[in-house]
């Protein structure tokens, strides 16, 4: 062992620091998005592949083999979005990674009940999403980007009828506010009543391809309304959204 420690030069050691920070950042960069839960994927049929090999399944061999030959192209197809993301924040991220100042995950659920309780009290709709697992990057990109700490005066601006960005979802992700005017999927599920809004159908579309939690208030009835995994809870109390939303949203 000492022989082998002897033998390393300090290349060796700038080297091996190059490579670990690259690695950490693009773990940085893929943490939360739906590419990390590919890349699991992709772990999980090369563990097939080696076991096959070993264990003498020829034919599940043979088929992996020929997938995991053309795996650079798969990748690219795949994740295109998620390299032209992380190509453009190589150049604008800090190389350290320093960290902005950011706000107790208490205090961000206490600004975005105020915000819902006073859009509620006055009849203004809004369509509010929060970032669990699963990331949003994909609905982020085509909305109007932001990087702002969360705060109830900031939330009730940006829906206020006469503003420019008041249509669409505001995302929170890693406790700020990183987009608003987002526009999400619309659920296609054929049970939903028929006089359900937009914004309702879009929270539930959201909730059935992410993890995400949405949050709806309507504008013709006043309500609040929390959807988790495309499961729609009506008239819910400030309070007992706040106690869900502890429950439900770690940021």
């Amino acid at each position: 062992m000492t022989e082998v420690f002897g033998q390393l030069r300090w290349q060796d050691g700038l080297d091996i620091s190059i490579i670990w920070y690259l690695i950490y950042r693009l773990l940085q960069m893929l943490r939360g998005s739906r590419a990390m839960q590919m890349m699991i994927g992709l772990a999980v049929v090369l563990m097939a592949y080696v076991l096959s090999r070993g264990l003498g399944l020829f034919t599940l061999n043979w088929i992996l083999d020929n997938f995991l030959a053309s795996i650079i192209l798969v990748i690219i197809v795949i994740f295109q979005s998620d390299i032209r993301r992380a190509l453009t924040q190589v150049g604008t991220a800090p190389i350290f990674g320093a960290e902005k100042m950011v706000q107790r995950r208490e205090d961000i659920i206490e600004e975005v009940t105020d915000a819902v309780r006073n859009l509620a009290s006055r009849r203004v709709g809004a369509l509010i999403v929060l970032e669990r697992e699963v990331g949003l990057n994909e609905y982020i990109e085509i909305g109007t980007r932001l990087d702002a700490r969360v705060s109830r005066e900031l939330i009730e601006s940006v829906f206020l009828p006469g503003s420019p960005i008041h249509d669409g979802a505001l995302v929170i992700q890693k406790r700020r506010v990183t987009a608003v005017r987002c526009l999400l999927p619309l659920s296609a599920n054929p049970n939903l009543r028929t006089t359900m809004g937009t914004r309702h159908r879009a929270a539930i579309g959201v909730t059935e391809e992410t993890d995400a939690v949405a949050i709806v208030v309507s504008e013709q009835e006043g309500t609040i309304a929390l959807v988790v995994g495309g499961n729609l809870t009506e008239r819910l109390e400030a309070s007992r959204l706040r106690n869900a939303l502890e429950g439900l949203v770690k940021l």
